[in-house]
């Protein structure tokens, strides 16, 4: 019998750079997902359901971060492109340059419609050769 997953939710963040770096050196030493890890801290250290709970989240020092929802612009560039699909910038290229990938070469560069990328997600895949 297949294992079950959760439900999942999006969640675009943006980081300091030193924090993403922190992230991205403890995905790759613990060999799990970045996806996983934040998971794993959030169910450990998050618990908005109790008074003590919140007490905890109040008294971490926030700094000055600013959390704002991920808007991607209208037009993509190939690293928009990535990070909006969740994938290497490299891929994007390879999979646009293949015909597989909607997007438009201008000049030396690569564009890509939102719209057109979600559309994309949406359709089952005809064959997948990754």
């Amino acid at each position: 019998m297949p294992k079950k997953t959760p439900p999942e939710t999006a969640l675009y963040v943006r980081l300091p750079a030193t924090a993403g770096e922190k992230l991205d050196r403890a995905s790759e030493a613990l060999g799990i997902p970045k996806k996983e890890l934040v998971a794993s801290l959030v169910d450990r250290y998050v618990d908005p359901d109790s008074p003590r709970g919140l007490n905890a989240l109040g008294s971490i020092s926030m700094g000055t971060y600013s959390f704002q929802p991920y808007d991607p612009p209208e037009v993509m560039s190939s690293a928009q492109a990535a990070q909006l699909l969740q994938i290497e910038e490299k891929l994007v290229v390879e999979l646009a340059e293949a015909g597989e990938l909607p997007g438009k070469k201008l000049g030396t560069v690569w564009r890509f419609s939102r719209a057109a990328l979600v559309t994309w997600l949406s359709e089952p895949a005809a064959r997948s050769r990754r």
